[in-house]
């Protein structure tokens, strides 16, 4: 199980975006890495080229580049605090995660 899935509202606590907010677009779980709206704004020129039949210009395109997982931290939806993710297992046996701070489920 993931500490940080797709959806997860997460905060960064190093590097250029330190305290910024935003969700998880996707995780990229064999380089460590996620990509988080809003944040780690990159730029990328492209050449004018020919798709189909059309022209498209030249232009500068900025993307969410991805960010290691270990500058980044679970949002707790209950208390609002980046916090540690934590495991236990349910009475039926399935395994979930929980907030370190408050413990409540956050699964």
């Amino acid at each position: 199980m993931q500490r940080i899935k797709k959806g997860d509202k997460v905060e960064v606590i190093t590097g250029k975006d330190v305290g910024e907010r935003g969700e998880v677009i996707s995780v990229l779980p064999k380089e460590n890495r996620v990509v988080v709206s809003g944040v780690n704004l990159a730029k990328r020129h492209e050449k004018a080229r020919q798709v189909g039949g059309r022209q498209i210009p030249a232009q500068i395109v900025e993307f969410n580049a991805p960010l290691h997982l270990s500058n980044v931290m679970l949002v707790c939806p209950k208390c609002d605090k980046a916090t540690r993710v934590g495991y236990r297992f349910t009475a039926d046996g399935r395994k979930t995660r929980f907030c370190k701070k408050c413990d409540a489920n956050i699964d």
